[in-house]
């Protein structure tokens, strides 16, 4: 699915230094309670996809699933993941109001 306006804050997201990309830097930004939340892309496996869930249930870091492929956040951010840990509570707060937007249209 193209969501212009996702891409573009995961872009912008990547730029100002505020995501951690994949399983084990995602794991490092909880440790360290940086992580405002976690996104996963729709292709992610299901292990992976409950390995996120157990770290961020016992870290209290909600998890915002994306209709988002991992190619297509390849292409905003330069990097192929399907974990990211977003650092910054703005970034995360938008990112979950627009993908309630493409999931409502």
């Amino acid at each position: 699915m193209h969501c212009p306006k996702l891409t573009g804050l995961l872009s912008i997201c990547r730029k100002a230094g505020k995501m951690a990309m994949g399983f084990d830097p995602m794991l490092e930004a909880l440790a360290g309670r940086k992580a405002s939340g976690v996104i996963t892309t729709e292709d992610i496996s299901p292990k992976t996809y409950k390995e996120v869930c157990f770290h961020c249930g016992k870290n209290r870091i909600p998890v915002c699933p994306v209709p988002l492929t991992q190619a297509e956040i390849g292409a905003a951010t330069g990097r192929n993941s399907a974990v990211i840990a977003i650092l910054d509570k703005g970034f995360f707060d938008r990112i979950q109001t627009l993908c309630a937007q493409e999931t409502q249209q």
